[in-house]
């Protein structure tokens, strides 16, 4: 290929990659526009309902700004920039170029630092439906808005717009507002952002239009008389909060704070005929007790319904568990012990027969049959002791190779095999539930090496290469042909059933006069066993 054909090939390439550019960018100018629309919108409403023309109980912007960088990034921190600015342009008739630059600054450090101490304190993920998670909200909208506050009483008293008698008044409204606001918008946006398909579905039914109708009249019969009847509001907050969870709890939220707020602004009700200050501050700590109650309940909620499902979960489990422990019983109880007892029945009714025909002398039927029994008793009385064995200790609480090795010698004390187990001394990269499946197959591999092939030896490898492990037994006795299918032979279909539940392939390998390897090759997991 010639310099100028490779060229004109990375032309189509080099297009693809400017479009991308190109459109990774308009969707950034989008996003930074449409955050801005949403803050100046917000910021309109909360104009509109203030008290006078400079005090507002409740501050929507503080809210917005701070779940959008929190949700997406606080590189879309532009968005809220301009959104303030816009804010900020329609007052330069009414207050000082410096108040208006230190308002800019205060909201920007609320809203940058607020989503940034959520990050920190309740991670990334969260949807409010823990206490933790909820107490971490309140501080970190506690901290932002009281650095806005200070920054914008600062601006606003340094361009003469109040007096030092007015400082603390006028910080604690300013601090109230924006914590208002942060306590009624920013749940409502993170809970409903991150699920919307499951917040929707929790209350997507005919009930919650029915409870949000009836928590707007409540509320507004809770501060548009003048008795003081405000605490109305409550047990409706609180049935969205047991009913509904968090997404019904947040809604339930913004319809009081709203009818609160719009309420008062109209002088309606309890709020209205107190001082300006005296009414904002009222309205602000009926909203954010009203809120902050109604989250720490939802948040309650939340984890009782996660505990139960956990403890239904558990029991389900459970249950599994005793189903796999009867099919574990099961296999231990296969055919060595029912062959056994029908060989010992066999052998009975030959006894039995010999007697009548009175063949009971030293060589005759009655005593081999007898002997015969004796013999089947004892083998039987060994697997229940080992079954019993099993039954009372866990065999790899030590470590496979531990557990094999002590098995391996209790079995050599019982029945004269040489066996020679091999393995790292180390732990091995598996699950407990790994470990044991591999030490029941070892111990049916073993089982069969005694009462089946006639061997003298058998060798137990364990291997650790990385990403396996490897069980092997070996033995040298008489082996047999596994193209051959025996019907009644539970161990074999067991060894195979063990190795289907952990994912391991199991290859048995035998010919007839050469012995048999049994292999087993499990993938390697981060527990130690």
């Amino acid at each position: 290929m010639t310099q100028v054909e490779a060229f004109a090939g990375q032309v189509p390439s080099r297009r693809r990659l400017a479009s991308v550019v190109r459109l990774k960018s308009t969707r950034k100018v989008a996003g930074i526009f449409a955050i801005a629309a949403a803050y100046y919108a917000t910021a309109k409403l909360g104009q509109a309902l203030s008290y006078t023309g400079s005090v507002a109980a409740l501050w929507p912007p503080a809210g917005v700004g701070i779940a959008v960088l929190y949700l997406w990034g606080l590189g879309w921190w532009p968005g809220v920039f301009l959104g303030d600015l816009v804010v900020n342009l329609e007052l330069l008739d009414s207050l000082p170029h410096v108040s208006l630059i230190g308002q800019q600054v205060g909201n920007m450090a609320e809203i940058v630092i607020g989503a940034a101490l959520l990050r920190r304190l309740i991670g990334r993920r969260a949807e409010l439906d823990r206490i933790e998670q909820v107490t971490g909200t309140f501080v970190a909208l506690a901290i932002a808005t009281a650095i806005s506050a200070t920054v914008g009483t600062v601006s606003m008293l340094a361009g003469g717009v109040i007096d030092r008698g007015e400082v603390s008044t006028f910080w604690r409204t300013w601090w109230l507002g924006d914590l208002c606001g942060g306590l009624v918008l920013l749940p409502l946006i993170v809970v409903w952002a991150r699920s919307p398909e499951s917040a929707w579905r929790r209350v997507a039914r005919w009930e919650v239009v029915f409870l949000l109708a009836g928590m707007a009249a409540v509320a507004w019969l809770a501060v548009s008389t003048n008795a003081t009847v405000t605490y109305l509001v409550f047990p409706a907050l609180i049935y969205a909060a047991f009913r509904f969870g968090m997404p019904g709890a947040t809604l339930a939220i913004l319809i009081v704070a709203g009818t609160t707020i719009g309420v008062t602004a109209h002088n309606v009700g309890a709020f209205s005929h107190q001082r300006i200050d005296s009414q904002t501050l009222s309205t602000q700590l009926y909203i954010s007790v009203a809120a902050v109650t109604t989250l720490l309940l939802s948040a309650v909620v939340s984890e009782r319904e996660r505990s139960t499902a956990a403890l239904a979960e558990a029991e389900r489990r459970e249950g599994e568990r005793a189903v796999e422990e009867r099919t574990r019983i099961a296999r231990e109880l296969h055919d060595s012990m029912s062959q056994a007892l029908f060989s010992t029945i066999l052998q009975t009714r030959a006894a039995q027969s010999a007697l009548r025909d009175h063949d009971v002398g030293p060589a005759g039927r009655l005593a081999s049959a007898l002997a015969a029994i004796g013999e089947l008793t004892r083998v039987a009385q060994n697997e229940l002791r080992g079954l019993i064995f099993e039954l009372g200790r866990d065999p790899v609480e030590d470590g496979l190779v531990a557990g094999l090795t002590t098995y391996a010698k209790k079995l050599q004390s019982e029945t004269g095999l040489e066996i020679e187990v091999e393995g790292p001394a180390e732990p091995l990269p598996l699950s407990h539930a790994a470990a044991t499946e591999l030490f029941g197959i070892s111990r049916e591999a073993l089982s069969n090496v005694v009462k089946h092939s006639g061997a003298v030896g058998a060798l137990v490898y364990v291997a650790d290469n990385g990403h396996d492990v490897v069980v092997e037994i070996r033995d040298d006795g008489r082996g047999f042909d596994t193209s051959v299918r025996r019907s009644g032979h539970y161990g074999l279909e067991s060894m195979q059933g063990r190795a289907d539940e952990i994912g391991a392939e199991l290859i048995i390998a035998s010919v007839p006069g050469g012995g048999t390897v049994v292999r087993v090759d499990v993938a390697a997991g981060e527990e130690l066993a």
